[in-house]
């Protein structure tokens, strides 16, 4: 018995060790993602960061945000030189990943090697309902939805993409990526359809294939801004 137990203590490990492993190339993954998508675009969306004292991330359906860290270093990165203040506010309706990302990421840190300094706010609520948050706010400098799932759910989310690029700012982007090559044709049509325009769409060539045929790690990204 004390050897079995042993033995499955030693292969959680193994396998909490194996996830974040794979979490952590997926983050940096991700931030190349990022930068590959909006290289062209980029000049705009840094104009727009460096006059504001204080950039603004939304992360819509965000679990327990995973992405946290990454999406704000992006957003340092692009902003470039000078001051620099990055706030997160994430949203999910799963109130136990909500309170999880809270633990991990929630409150305010100054990077002593950078000097950025971040906020990591999370709220559990419905991203299709977005106007009963105001405390949020709006202008938003980057609105992002990681592995949105349209077919799912086709007409919630479109109320979702819709409420999205409500809180897009001027010169402000959404971005969205997509587990699978049907969905994301689909979601693209969607956000055009409702007022979004379409910069660049990328397929990820460092995409980490998972078990479901077709399915795979940030597969595809697109960025967007809202049509005048």
């Amino acid at each position: 018995m004390f050897l079995r137990s042993i033995t499955k203590s030693t292969i959680k490990k193994r396998v909490s060790k194996q996830i974040k492993e794979e979490l952590d190339e997926d983050m940096a993954r991700l931030r190349r993602m990022l930068h590959s998508v909006t290289k062209g675009d980029a000049d705009a969306v840094r104009r727009r960061l460096q006059n504001r004292d204080e950039a603004r991330i939304l992360d819509l359906a965000c679990g327990a945000c995973n992405e946290a860290e990454a999406l704000t270093d992006f957003v340092a990165e692009l902003k470039g030189g000078g001051e620099k203040k990055i706030k997160l506010t994430g949203m999910d309706m799963r109130a136990r990943e909500i309170a999880d990302a809270q633990r991990r990421f929630g409150g305010r840190k100054i990077l002593e090697e950078t000097g950025v300094e971040k906020e990591f706010d999370f709220l559990t609520g419905d991203a299709s309902k977005l106007d009963a948050h105001g405390e949020m706010g709006d202008d938003f400098d980057l609105v992002f939805l990681r592995h949105q799932n349209y077919w799912n759910a086709d007409k919630t989310w479109e109320e979702i993409f819709d409420q999205a690029l409500g809180k897009v700012g001027d010169d402000g982007r959404l971005i969205i990526t997509s587990y699978f090559d049907k969905e994301h044709a689909l979601a693209l049509k969607a956000i055009q359809r409702l007022g979004g325009e379409l910069i660049k769409t990328e397929f990820n060539e460092e995409t980490r294939e998972l078990m479901t045929p077709g399915k795979s790690v940030d597969r595809h990204v697109a960025v967007f801004r809202r049509k005048d």
